[in-house]
């Protein structure tokens, strides 16, 4: 039992710690030893088409047209593509508004994988930049992106995401302090090797390496880059391009993203098995196995295995020692983030606590997002959580 409890420890503790820190360094060492492949100086702008889908998004899609319409890049270069299907609002009718861009509707909803595909087949540019419609764009986020794509070797150049807490005084804030975490994470991954996946916020591909994936795929933005790098290109990180979106309107609504998104992992990890094997490329693999499927389908449910244990070998063989030591560690974290919990409920703005209770809240939603996943509850057209 000890043995069992001391690899859930310490496989958590690699989860969220040890691996960050280890690429982390590994950046680092390699940034020392030598500096990163130069990326060519003259200054090149391929042809890019920017592909925006939108589901029912009166409310915000006046203002992603203008961020869009506003980014700077020569003109002639840079084309729009709006898709709306199944939209019921009047999203379409605020698109055909602006003749810059291409609108693309159908009364039909078939989850935005159809439409990004469908938006696909109208794309003639070197370049396809995705992102979504409740996220705005620094103005140069394209001119960071763009220099990546000298290497030969990048197929897609991931975006940094951002949330806007400025406005949030409860739990809600620990996704801003986890997306920080994440951002150097991935750059740290961006120097080692390779980016795991892209957010759909924003990332950009080479258009001739696009391939399709299945219209109920439910993490197309992280399918669709994975499949890139699986043929031997790296996804680059450029935390200068940025997309910001508010916060989600809710403690409810956060963790209704959470599930999809972690049934979407799951169902990630079974359509692209050839990636939990090592060869041909083992840095991807490891990178892959650390980041994404230790937190998908085995960290959560150690941390579960590993306060049971704790509590019986506390039980069977008293305080001392590392299993006491543990045992304390574990009822500190977990009551800090039980008060995170009241003290949301409450409506008061102890932020200290909310960072415990949204790593919590989190791993929870990694469970809960197999369970629907397992059982048919998740599907391509969800409600999408709404924002702040």
């Amino acid at each position: 039992m000890q043995t069992i409890f001391l690899i859930a420890i310490i496989i958590a503790f690699y989860t969220y710690i040890g691996y960050p820190v280890f690429v982390y360094l590994a950046a680092g060492l390699i940034r020392w030893i030598g500096p990163e492949e130069e990326q060519n100086k003259e200054i090149v702008t391929p042809s890019i088409t920017l592909i925006v889908t939108a589901y029912n998004e009166e409310s915000c899609i006046e203002e992603k047209i203008h961020n869009s319409l506003a980014l700077s890049y020569p003109a002639g270069l840079l084309h729009f593509i709006f898709v709306t299907d199944g939209s019921t609002d009047n999203t379409p009718g605020i698109v055909t508004k602006y003749p810059q861009i291409k609108l693309l509707h159908a009364s039909a909803r078939s989850g935005k994988a159809a439409a990004m595909h469908r938006a696909m087949k109208k794309v003639e540019t070197e370049l396809v930049v995705f992102t979504d419609a409740n996220a705005i764009l620094n103005q140069g986020a394209l001119l960071y992106i763009i220099p990546h794509y000298t290497q030969e070797r990048t197929g897609a150049v991931a975006g940094e995401k951002r949330i806007d807490i400025s406005l949030v005084a409860d739990a809600v804030s620990g996704e801003g302090f986890y997306w920080r975490y994440e951002s150097i994470l991935k750059k740290s991954e961006s120097t080692f090797y390779s980016v795991v996946g892209a957010a759909g916020e924003l990332f950009s591909i080479r258009t001739a390496l696009y391939e399709p994936v299945p219209a109920d795929t439910l993490l197309d933005d992280f399918m669709i880059s994975m499949k890139i790098a699986a043929k031997g290109y790296r996804i680059k990180y450029e935390p200068r391009a940025f997309a910001t979106e508010k916060a989600s309107a809710s403690v409810s609504e956060e963790r209704k993203r959470k599930v999809r998104i972690a049934a979407g992992g799951i169902q990630s990890m079974l359509r692209l098995p050839y990636l939990l094997i090592p060869l041909p490329q083992p840095l991807l693999w490891f990178t892959y196995i650390s980041h994404r499927i230790l937190r998908w389908v085995v960290t959560p449910y150690l941390l579960v295995l590993a306060f049971i244990l704790n509590i019986a070998l506390a039980w069977r063989d008293g305080m001392a020692g590392i299993t006491g030591l543990a045992l304390v560690v574990q009822l500190l974290f977990y009551m800090t983030a039980l008060a995170g919990y009241l003290f949301q409920r409450r409506e008061m703005p102890f932020r200290l606590f909310f960072a415990p209770y949204y790593f919590c809240l989190m791993n929870y939603g990694m469970i809960e997002g197999l369970v629907c996943y397992v059982f048919g509850k998740q599907t391509v057209i969800w409600e999408k959580a709404a924002r702040r």
